[in-house]
């Protein structure tokens, strides 16, 4: 995976070396390639610890987990689960976006750097999972700048890949040849009142077998998973 340096930023942030991860957390073996992915924004402090991502992954048994609005806290993961781990600051916050696998990465997971805010510059990372290229994102509330950071995410990506996280988009992304495959339920009550899907997963190359939203209250945000595998 080759990627543009304009958009290179730093290595994520790898607290140590991973190891096998305890048993009960080893994913079974899918056919055809295939990947499940989980994805969700844990609220900083205030909202899903690390025990509740450990629950979760107990649960679901992804291939891959991303995190956004991981703090500190959730560095501690790879030592009380094993697993390979790797977090992607936000610059000048207390949390960023994060990723969790079993498996070794391919390559060392990279930060890449997104069209920044008014208050909060904002960053892509990049995780080369072997068969696919995912791309872990927590993109700004702005209508206009969260689409043209989409499309900056699209550039850097080969072309089979996927996109999940917190979109803050509403309607249709719109981005060529990706797909929208992720759950269409709600994920995010928006000021405790309207329900609204925010968590999502774009695809290129790919073909989304299963999909669902997972019933955990833990952070504002519900859990979404997705089993994606390659397009023959």
């Amino acid at each position: 995976m080759t990627l543009a340096r304009p958009y290179l930023r730093l290595p994520s942030i790898q607290p140590r070396h991973g190891t096998p991860p305890q048993m009960d957390l080893t994913p079974p073996k899918r056919e055809a390639e295939a990947i499940k992915i989980v994805s969700w924004n844990l609220l900083r402090r205030i909202g899903a610890t690390v025990r509740d991502v450990i629950d979760l992954i107990r649960t679901e048994r992804p291939d891959l987990m991303l995190m956004q609005e991981a703090t500190v806290e959730i560095d501690t993961l790879p030592t009380l689960i094993g697993g390979h781990y790797a977090r992607s600051p936000l610059p000048g916050r207390i949390h960023g976006l994060a990723c969790w696998s079993p498996w070794p990465y391919r390559r060392q997971p990279l930060t890449c750097t997104l069209p920044a805010g008014t208050l909060i510059r904002r960053v892509a990372q990049i995780v080369d999972c072997g068969t696919v290229t995912v791309a872990n994102v927590h993109l700004s509330h702005g209508q206009l700048l969260n689409r043209r950071q989409l499309r900056r995410v699209v550039q850097i990506l080969p072309h089979q890949a996927a996109i999940l996280g917190d979109f803050n988009q509403v309607g249709p992304a719109l981005i060529r040849h990706f797909h929208d495959v992720g759950p269409r339920e709600p994920t995010h009550r928006m000021a405790d009142m309207l329900p609204i899907r925010l968590d999502r997963c774009l695809v290129r190359g790919l073909t989304c077998v299963e999909r669902h939203v997972i019933e955990n209250y833990a952070s504002d945000h519900r859990p979404i998973s997705v089993l994606l595998r390659p397009t023959r």
